[in-house]
């Protein structure tokens, strides 16, 4: 991808800013281009832009886009997912369906959040900090554990999951409340960019549930980035409600609805 090309994708990227967050941190990063795929319209202006890694994640302003990343989709088998906005994951899926192994999981409506740093709701402030390389296999096992209830998989089956959990620690992306010893609250960056910076991995371990430790935790690490971000966003399974309360109660904000489909 040549360096005018790049600068046109991440203008249209950011005029969606928190839909695109995870498109727009691949290609501000060196060595990824190749993975990336772009659409112009008649008038040569992009209108879309696609990334095939162990994940395809979609961005277009119409379906004319979309049927030419679906076509693009036939050179990337073996996927692990499909992530985008709803409407036109439904489109690319309908598309690639014919020859594409079907979805073991397809998560078709998940609210969008982000959060202004005038919004936050969070007057509690606890101990949250970002965790240190020896947390690692814990925070690994947390992990493991919320993907086993939710996707019915335990991730640590597949070769460098715990290493990856490592070098995102060493990076500083993890954040954790410890109390006496003992994990209250873990998550994570999972995307960032200049305009945001995207939170995943929200997990509260399940025996300190009930005691407010997710919105003291969430509202609190939520403060510490708006220090160093301009603003945050997350998604989540629209079934999640005590996830979605938690989220509108500390000031985020749903802005769109994206999609997963999830391949074994």
């Amino acid at each position: 991808m040549g360096r005018a090309t790049r600068r046109e994708a991440i203008a249209y990227l950011e005029r969606r800013p928190y839909e695109n967050v995870f498109l727009q941190s691949v290609i501000e990063a060196p060595r990824t281009a190749d993975a990336l795929f772009v659409w112009r319209d008649y008038n040569q202006a992009v209108s879309g832009v696609v990334y095939f890694g162990a994940h395809a994640v979609v961005a277009a302003d119409d379906d004319t886009a979309v049927d030419a990343f679906a076509v693009e989709a036939r050179r990337h088998p073996g996927l692990r997912s499909f992530v985008g906005p709803a409407d036109r994951l439904a489109h690319f899926w309908a598309r690639v369906q014919v020859w594409h192994p079907p979805p073991s999981i397809i998560r078709g409506r998940q609210p969008l959040y982000a959060l202004l740093p005038a919004a936050l709701n969070a007057p509690e402030r606890v101990a949250i900090r970002r965790a240190v390389p020896n947390e690692a296999e814990a925070i690994a096992g947390n992990s493991a554990e919320m993907m086993i209830g939710e996707l019915g998989y335990d991730p640590r089956e597949r070769s460098g999951f715990t290493a990856n959990v490592r070098r995102a620690i060493e990076a500083g992306l993890w954040w954790v409340w410890m109390s006496e010893g003992e994990l209250r609250f873990q998550c994570n960056i999972g995307a960032r960019t200049s305009r945001t910076a995207q939170i995943q991995g929200v997990w509260t371990p399940p025996a300190r549930r009930g005691h407010g430790f997710a919105r003291a935790a969430l509202g609190s690490i939520s403060a510490a980035l708006l220090d160093e971000c301009a603003t945050l966003s997350l998604y989540v399974n629209d079934f999640n409600r005590p996830a979605i309360a938690l989220y509108e109660q500390l000031g985020y904000v749903q802005v769109a609805t994206f999609a997963t489909y999830l391949f074994a």
